[in-house]
C-alpha cells in the first residue's frame, strides 16, 4: 500500500489517488526524447534550488543508474537524495503504466527526508508519446530539444500537447543546424494553446531561469494547498 495514496475499487490496477496539495512533497515528472538534455536541466534545477528548499530525485533508466550517477558525480545533493529506478522496459512503462517502482522509490524518499518540498522524477528517454501518471507526477515537463528541427513541435503527441510546460532545449545550437525558433514557437502554441512553453540554452543560461521560475510558481501554489495545474491542455 503506497502511503501518499488512497486505494481505488478497481483492483491492483486501479488508479491511485493523489494526496491534497500541500499535504506532501511536490513531485515534478520530467519527460522527454534520449538526448533532449532532461538530466543536465534537473541538474541545474538541483543547484539552484537546493539551498532553499529540501530535494530528492528519482531518476529511470532501462538497465542502468547512468542518470543518477551523473547526478551523484556532478554533487548536485546528497548522494542519498538521489534514487535510481531500473525499468527493464519501456521508460513511459514505469512512469505511466506500472508506477510501484518509482512510488517506492519516492516514499523512500520521503521517509529519509521527511522535510521535502521537492521531488523531481525523471523517466528515461522516450518518444512523444510519453506521459506521466497522475498518481506518480502532479506536475509534468516534456523536454525536447532542437536538434531533430523546428518540426518537432508540430508532430504533436502527448507529451507534447498534454505536458503542464514544454521545454524546448538547446535553443544555442539552432542556427547551426538550421532550426528556425519562431516556427517552433508558433507551432507549440497551436498545439498546446494556453499552455506555457519555455525556450531554454542552458549553455547561455545554466541556472536555467525560465524553468526554475516555472518551478517556483508551482511550488508556491502547491504549499498554498492549491491544486496546480488548474487548466492543462489536452484534457
Amino acid at each position: 500500500m503506497h502511503r501518499d495514496h488512497t486505494p481505488g475499487n478497481g483492483g491492483p490496477s486501479a488508479r491511485p489517488q493523489p494526496s491534497a496539495p500541500g499535504s506532501r512533497a511536490l513531485r515534478i515528472g520530467v519527460g522527454g526524447p534520449v538526448g533532449s538534455g532532461k538530466t543536465a536541466l534537473v541538474a541545474a534545477l538541483c543547484r539552484v534550488l537546493a539551498g532553499r528548499f529540501s530535494l530528492a530525485v528519482v531518476t529511470n533508466d532501462i538497465y542502468t543508474t547512468e542518470d543518477a550517477d551523473f547526478l551523484r558525480a556532478a554533487g548536485v545533493l546528497a548522494a542519498d537524495r538521489i534514487a535510481a529506478v531500473q525499468t527493464g522496459c519501456c521508460p513511459h512503462t514505469a512512469v505511466r503504466d506500472d508506477i510501484s517502482g518509482n512510488l517506492d522509490a519516492v516514499e523512500d524518499l520521503e521517509a529519509a527526508h521527511p522535510d521535502l518540498d521537492l521531488v523531481l522524477i525523471e523517466s528515461g528517454g522516450d518518444n512523444l508519446t510519453m506521459t506521466f501518471s497522475r498518481g506518480l507526477a502532479d506536475v509534468q515537463m516534456f523536454v525536447i530539444d532542437v536538434s531533430g528541427g523546428d518540426k518537432v513541435p508540430r508532430k504533436g503527441g502527448p507529451g507534447v500537447s498534454r505536458s503542464d510546460l514544454l521545454v524546448i532545449n538547446k535553443t544555442d545550437i539552432a542556427p547551426q543546424i538550421g532550426a528556425d525558433l519562431a516556427v517552433m514557437d508558433r507551432d507549440a502554441a497551436r498545439m498546446r494553446p494556453g499552455t506555457p512553453v519555455a525556450f531554454l540554452s542552458l549553455r547561455e543560461t545554466p541556472d536555467a531561469d525560465v524553468v526554475t521560475a516555472w518551478v517556483l510558481d508551482r511550488l508556491a501554489a502547491w504549499r498554498a494547498g492549491t491544486p496546480v495545474p488548474a487548466v492543462r491542455a489536452g484534457g
